[in-house]
């Protein structure tokens, strides 16, 4: 199992307490992917944010690969905050660990310490702020034509 000052290091828990961390750890799962295992399947329901601890793996959309993740990254979490199919596929690309929360984690969480919940949530809209501004500079960056809306 993790421990709760490894994953103090990580942006989804900034500003959390280790025993906080302590407290919520009963609600996360702790996963080991062989490299190639396809871990989110696009178009698929998913309940979890995943949270790598080890590895890396491929975001891939109509076999188009859009990005990458490394330790410390989080994905998984537009379905569970949008609940709506996986919108991307996730593969892993060596051997990958993982933590996630489900939906029902994600409760627990809430009923157990609203704090740290609210801290997870924090954390997560701020990943997901950063991912959106790289996307849009790689998007800018890019030789194509801009989309008119």
């Amino acid at each position: 199992m993790v421990k709760p000052e490894a994953l103090q290091r990580y942006s989804l828990f900034g500003g959390i307490e280790k025993e906080q961390i302590e407290a919520i750890l009963h609600v996360m799962q702790h996963e080991k992917f062989k490299p190639d295992e396809i871990i989110i399947a696009e178009g698929n329901s998913n309940d979890r944010i995943f949270f790598i601890i080890e590895g890396q793996v491929s975001v891939t959309k109509q076999d188009i690969i859009l990005s990458r993740f490394n330790e410390g990254e989080a994905f998984g979490e537009m379905e569970v905050l949008d609940v709506m199919p996986a919108t991307a596929t996730i593969k892993s690309l060596t051997p990958v660990t993982t933590m996630s929360i489900s939906n029902r984690g994600l409760r627990e969480i809430y009923k157990i310490d609203i704090k740290t919940f609210s801290l997870l949530v924090m954390n997560l809209a701020r990943d997901l702020s950063r991912r959106l501004r790289r996307m849009d500079e790689k998007l800018a960056s890019s030789d194509s034509k801009p989309i008119l809306f």
